[in-house]
């Protein structure tokens, strides 16, 4: 797949610089990427994207993680239209909201209610909240360099934000007892909640799981203090464990942030909690125009319904290890060492001795010019529509890539020693 020149997606770029500040922000702007990738899209169904211009991408990004099923799962797709045709943004709530909730506390062990918001920064922004209305206090634990939403008190960005939007947010390192109980000691008498990631994700860095021990340690130094443990399930809820994320190492905590996969693609978010937080939610006033929109709430109950009926982390699990395993071999061939970390469903690839991601962008450069999908600097994302098939695909292109990484070295070699 070559770019052209004079593509639609050239085009609208150019368009969207004169209505659009940069003509696009965010996480989505294609601008940071390699050579090659499209910023605007056509379509998706199952394991694939089309861009504006025709060109076809097997999907490792997964919508940056919302796409679960497949772009277009049918049953989701259908049970989205039939509330559609009923009704979506209405003066209140419809049927699937508790519908959805009674699921949710089915499925989740800690949970004994659920609330929902629209997007994941709601959603955190929303947990944080309730922690400091259930315990009266203020001070917030998050770890050094997570990501918890694009808003002032947890942008990753400083830019436009005060000195006060931060002031009771104390930070400690991810998987680190003791960062984490010196940063306790630290809002001792004034700790509202300590936040935990699914597992550090932290962006263009290797990616870990939470040790047990941690997880133990954070559920403890809540408990000492009586404030809220909130797992940041947003990136990660529904691909790692049905029942939330840190059931895999025995910590279940109090408050738990949902969004991306809930509803495949569909715009939805929830928090889900335990009795202790019961009554300050329900005195809490948060909400949103859109927040109960009745569309996104049934496509969930029907997404949570595929994933546990087809075993779908299974399925992106085997798929997963699969590519794994292959860029592996291929990295073994060509003589370039790669770090793969996280969970293999949610793949992140580095190249060794890449500080300036030059590896990195040549290596997807070429392999988005065949038809793939990665990024070079973020988790990337299974699904339970990816098919051997694909993964195949992938391993081919990433052929091409690994040879264009030992060609941009070669070509870089010989300009250093003109």
């Amino acid at each position: 797949m070559d770019k052209q020149v004079n593509s639609l997606d050239s085009e609208l770029r150019n368009r969207a610089k004169k209505v659009v500040p940069g003509g696009m922000w965010g996480h989505m702007n294609a601008a940071a990427l390699p050579e090659g990738y499209p910023q605007f899209f056509a379509r998706g169904s199952g394991s694939r994207l089309w861009d504006v211009d025709g060109n076809e991408f097997v999907d490792f990004m997964c919508s940056w993680g919302p796409i679960i099923l497949g772009h277009h799962h049918p049953e989701v797709d259908e049970a989205a239209q039939k509330q559609l045709a009923r009704g979506d943004c209405l003066n209140g709530p419809s049927e699937s909201m508790v519908e959805l909730a009674e699921l949710l506390v089915e499925m989740l062990p800690h949970a004994t209610w659920a609330q929902f918001q629209k997007n994941g920064s709601d959603a955190m922004t929303t947990a944080a909240t309730i922690s400091r209305a259930g315990t009266g206090r203020r001070k917030i634990l998050v770890a050094s360099g997570a990501y918890h939403g694009a808003v002032p008190w947890c942008s990753p960005s400083l830019l436009g934000v005060t000195a006060e939007d931060r002031a009771h947010i104390v930070q400690y390192e991810y998987n680190d007892v003791e960062s984490l109980n010196r940063a306790a000691d630290q809002a001792r008498g004034d700790l509202a909640g300590i936040i935990a990631s699914a597992f550090k994700h932290d962006y263009g860095r290797d990616q870990c799981l939470p040790t047990r021990e941690f997880a133990k340690a954070a559920r403890a130094a809540a408990d000492a203090a009586d404030a809220a443990l909130i797992v940041d399930d947003v990136r990660a809820g529904f691909r790692l464990n049905l029942g939330g994320s840190w059931e895999a190492v025995g910590v279940r905590p109090d408050l738990s942030a949902w969004s991306k996969s809930i509803a495949n693609g569909f715009a939805l978010a929830a928090v889900t909690g335990n009795e202790r937080f019961r009554d300050a939610t329900s005195k809490l006033f948060t909400t949103g125009s859109f927040w109960c929109s009745a569309v996104s709430m049934a496509a969930a109950v029907a997404t949570l319904t595929a994933l546990r009926r087809d075993n779908a982390i299974e399925h992106m699990e085997r798929l997963g290890g699969m590519l794994r395993d292959g860029l592996g071999s291929l990295s073994k061939t060509h003589g370039l060492p790669i770090r793969q970390t996280g969970p293999v469903q949610m793949p992140m690839v580095l190249f060794e001795d890449d500080p300036d991601n030059r590896k990195g962008f040549a290596f997807c450069s070429a392999t988005v010019k065949r038809g793939i999908y990665f990024h070079p600097l973020h988790n990337m994302f299974l699904s339970a529509a990816h098919t051997t098939n694909d993964i195949e695909r992938a391993l081919d292109a990433a052929e091409h890539g690994f040879r264009a990484v030992r060609d941009s070295l070669t070509n870089s070699a010989g300009v250093s020693r003109n």
